[in-house]
Order: C-alpha cells, then structure tokens, then sequence
C-alpha cells in the first residue's frame, strides 16, 4: 500500500522546477525587441524571475514592488527578469504591443520578456501572475526560492513578511534561503490550451 501511495504521489507531482533544481537557460524576446538569456547576465550572482503580466489586478498593486525590487537588488547581481507568459488570444491586454506600452508606461528598468510560446512558464511550473522564482548562480543555475513577494498582495505597507527580500538579503549573505517556498498569489495564468 505505502509503495502504491509513493507512486500515486510521484504521479502527480507538478510539473517545473522545485528549490535546488537547476534551471535550463531560455532565450525571449523583450520590450525593446532584443532577444535576452540569462546568460546574458555575465555578473549576476542570480536572478529574481517573476512571471507577471498586464493584466491581472494582483500584478498591478505589486508592480511598484517588483520596480523597487529591481531597483534594490540589481547592482547587487540579482536584477529582476519579468516575463509574461499570458496567451495573448485569450488575454488581448497581455500582447506584445500592450506589454510595450506597459514597460514605457511604467517605465521598467528591467526586462520584460514575452512567453509566446509558453515554455518557460511550463518549465518553471509558474502557476499565477505574479510568481517568483529566485535563482542563484554557483556552479549552476539552481533554484532558491519560489512563491510571493511578500505576505500582504493589497497593502505594500502592511506587508510584515517580506519574502523575496529576505531570500535575497540570506544569498547575498551566504547563507541558505531560511523560508525557500511559499504559496504564490495571483490570477492564474491564460494558458493557451488550457
């Protein structure tokens, strides 16, 4: 009984990465029409990977956030990559030309990358916008957190746990991420054949 439950379990594992998988690199296309990879990134000491979109209110109240986010953590080797992993045929607001508009709009000083086929969301496992993936690069690219920003998607100021600054602080610090995984709150993603 113990063996088949195991099986039914490993079954239904969800599909994309968990803390400490290795990240394959990908290649998509940005705002600005360049096609980027993490690779791209020759000094950063890893990644804060957030698939987000136009649309969903959720990605709206966290896009100062995810700014401020960038703005905090680039220089110290961790920017901010966001990627859009919406169907465009099913949400027309997440575009590549409404994704444009946004970044200009709101002025993104990071990338901003176009999930067209949506692969990369798949690979992640990204479930809602917006998800978080944080990446650390050692030998490889490995996975060191996934879930929210922080504990509180309507109010910034009320927020007491912030979860991806702490994540970030702990890897820059050497230490292990003292709280790898936690449940991401949003709208789920449009897929496409879903």
């Amino acid at each position: 009984m113990l063996l088949f439950l195991s099986a039914l379990a490993f079954a239904f594992r969800p599909a994309g990465y968990e803390v400490g998988d290795t990240v394959s690199d990908f290649k998509l296309k940005n705002v600005d029409g360049r096609m980027v990879s993490l690779a791209d990134y020759g000094s950063a000491k890893g990644f804060i990977i957030i698939f987000d979109c136009n649309t969903c209110p959720f990605s709206k109240g966290y896009n100062d956030r995810i700014a401020a986010l960038h703005t905090k953590y680039s220089e110290k080797g961790f920017p901010v990559i966001a990627i859009n992993p919406n169907s465009s045929e099913i949400s027309k607001g997440d575009s590549f030309d409404e994704m444009v508009k946004r970044a200009k709009q709101k002025k993104y000083a990071f990338a901003y990358l176009h999930d067209d086929t949506q692969a990369v969301a798949k690979a992640f496992g990204a479930t809602n916008t917006p998800h978080v993936f944080i990446v650390h690069k050692k030998e490889q690219l490995t996975v060191a957190y996934i879930g929210t920003i922080d504990d509180n998607a309507r109010d910034e100021a009320a927020a007491q746990k912030k979860y991806v600054e702490n994540a970030v602080e702990e890897l820059l610090a050497g230490k292990p991420v003292s709280q790898p995984k936690t449940k991401a709150i949003g709208c789920g993603i449009k897929w496409r054949d879903a």
